[in-house]
């Protein structure tokens, strides 16, 4: 997948082509490293099954395969000049991207068989281990953003019905069609709703929750802090979710978008601190006695 990456950043700076108002090799590029990060994370995180290992080697061997259809289905429509993601314009389009949704549905369920691994798992730390299961478990959902994805919009549906066949079927952008001003580097509309937001945050919660869970793990706060850590990133992805269905730019939102996120921030803040200072005052006593 770096070699991928690789590829990608040549064909950005060698191709000049454009692709739905961005550069070409873009979408490859955040592709080969995006899923450069997934498969090293799947690969750390299989240390810590030992109760499936021929469920692990199996998943491994499949996983590998479905990344490297995936990132070489997307860099082969990078390289046809077309778009490679909702491309059913041509018979050769469909397939591909038929291939490229029968490949990410077996994922997600390699994936979730991996949530279920882990919560059969036992972890002599508490906390690591339900950082490792909550953060994969919320991975998975964030996944499952891209049935959304792949859903018909309005006017696809409106054509469908008078019997007209749409060259695209489903989008990132709600509010408005894919290829509108983006934010730079990852393309993220700046007008309109983009399910990519969530879908992005959605998937590194893999990353980011072992991560904090390490963090409080070994400042010994306990369990029940990193339920109120794991809860309100679970809040955040479902916010950015109903933000995007709304067609709301993720830079403009409005008051009630602003109202959610403040009570998001309120609730976190008091949660975290209570829970906190509980693990706190139960550590003081049991030194105490």
């Amino acid at each position: 997948m770096l070699a991928a990456f690789l590829g990608a950043v040549i064909g950005l700076l060698a191709d000049p082509r454009t692709i739905t108002g961005v550069a070409a090799w873009l979408k490859p590029a955040k592709f080969g490293i995006s899923t450069a990060i997934f498969a090293g994370s799947i690969a750390w995180l299989f240390q810590y099954i030992t109760i499936w290992p021929h469920f692990r080697r199996s998943a491994g061997w499949m996983l590998s395969i479905i990344l490297i259809v995936e990132v070489g289905l997307i860099d082969l429509q990078a390289a046809r000049g077309t778009t490679s993601h909702f491309n059913v314009g041509t018979s050769t389009d469909s397939i591909i991207f038929g291939i490229m949704g029968v490949a990410i549905g077996v994922l997600l369920l390699i994936n979730a068989a991996i949530v279920v691994a882990l919560f059969r798992q036992p972890f002599a730390d508490r906390t690591w281990g339900w950082s490792l299961r909550l953060g994969m478990l919320i991975s998975v959902l964030g996944a499952s953003t891209g049935a959304i994805m792949v859903t018909p919009t309005a006017e696809q549906r409106q054509a469908m019905a008078a019997h007209e066949k749409p060259a695209i079927i489903g989008a990132h952008t709600v509010g408005a069609p894919d290829g509108g001003p983006g934010l730079p580097g990852v393309g993220w509309s700046i007008d309109h709703g983009d399910l990519r937001i969530p879908h992005f945050f959605g998937l590194h919660a893999l990353q980011i929750l072992p991560f904090l869970g390490w963090i409080i793990s070994r400042a010994h706060r306990g369990t029940r802090l990193l339920f109120v850590v794991a809860g309100s990133y679970f809040a955040l992805v479902g916010m950015l979710t109903w933000q995007a269905l709304r067609g709301q730019s993720i830079l403009r939102p409005d008051s009630a978008t602003l109202g959610a996120f403040a009570a998001w921030v309120a609730l976190t803040a008091l949660a975290a601190i209570w829970y906190g200072k509980e693990t706190y005052d139960a550590r003081a006593a049991v030194q105490s006695v």
